[in-house]
């Protein structure tokens, strides 16, 4: 039996992926496993390097880019491990025996659906991953700043915790600490294979951005837990497929289809609404301690919303 099936989409990330597969490979001494690379229609030379360097690997390449989700769709559907993880090939690992220590902890936890690691900046500075779900409140506390708050931040118990422009409160604590929240970042998602049998797959109308926040909202109504893990981490990148316009503008419109499939219908006119007076607000605060090229992300998030 396999015990871990790793999973990376890449999307030109051609720089980045030679370096994670070794740290991967690394990683692995001991797990029964199969890694799957998903090109999904890359410029550059990355499915090249994998074919060539990692003979191993089992190598798809799509012939156009459907998306973080709908990519990964094709290896979760080939997989065999008794758990999945999904990896970007912006990462590295730099613990070892981390995976096989991560497995041990999902073995001990049996109510545990989904985990992550801590998620560290190149300087090995804290990056968020993950958080809550965007409820109406929470949404209407993260685009008037509220969450931004000390103590406030802890009632409110934000969709996204960490804060990097706050001169109030950045949330790094809350990366700190081992516990349960309601969604994980795909950076770094080990799924249950048992979970994955009984949920199934990534919603294929996400492209990126919301994918995950809509998987792991079916893994919780299911009845699984999602668990951030602090003790095991590994570098970050961070978009290097994508512009920061790219993931902000995706991210306001997928909120909407996120909204769409799990919320009231009465809920998307106040969810519109909090969008719009977000990107106004942050055109005016962005425009100044930012400059231009943020005001620009949000006049575009204000007409997608």
């Amino acid at each position: 039996m396999i015990d871990l099936s790793v999973i990376i989409v890449s999307f030109n990330t051609e720089k980045y992926m030679e370096k994670c597969l070794r740290s991967v490979y690394g990683s692995l001494s001991g797990i029964r496993s199969e890694v799957f690379v998903v090109d999904n229609a890359s410029g550059d030379k990355g499915p090249d390097v994998v074919a060539e360097k990692f003979p191993q690997v089992k190598l798809i390449r799509n012939k156009e880019n459907i998306g973080f989700g709908p990519a990964h769709n094709v290896a979760m559907k080939k997989a065999k491990g008794r758990y999945v993880l999904l990896l970007n090939p912006d990462t590295e690992m730099v613990q070892k025996d981390m995976l096989r220590e991560m497995i041990d902890w999902m073995d001990k936890h049996p109510k545990a659906g989904v985990s992550s690691c801590a998620l560290l900046n190149t300087d090995r500075s804290i990056q968020g991953t993950g958080g809550y779900f965007p409820t109406i409140s929470r949404v209407f506390a993260w685009m008037l700043f509220l969450d931004d708050i000390p103590l406030l931040d802890r009632l409110i118990k934000p969709y996204h915790p960490l804060h990097p422009w706050s001169f109030l409160y950045s949330g790094e604590e809350f990366f700190k600490k081992l516990h349960e929240q309601d969604w994980v970042t795909g950076a770094f998602y080990l799924l249950r294979g048992k979970v994955l049998e009984e949920v199934g797959y990534f919603d294929e109308s996400f492209f990126a951005y919301v994918e995950e926040v809509e998987y792991s909202k079916r893994i919780k109504d299911a009845g699984w837990e999602v668990w951030y893990l602090p003790k095991w981490k590994i570098i970050h990148y961070g978009q290097v497929s994508s512009s920061s316009e790219f993931a902000t503008t995706r991210e306001f419109k997928e909120l909407k289809q996120y909204y769409k499939k799990h919320e009231p219908a009465w809920k998307m006119p106040v969810l519109r609404m909090l969008l719009k007076i977000g990107a106004v607000l942050r055109i005016v605060v962005f425009g100044i301690l930012k400059g231009p090229q943020s005001v620009k992300t949000y006049v575009k998030a204000f007409q997608i919303v």
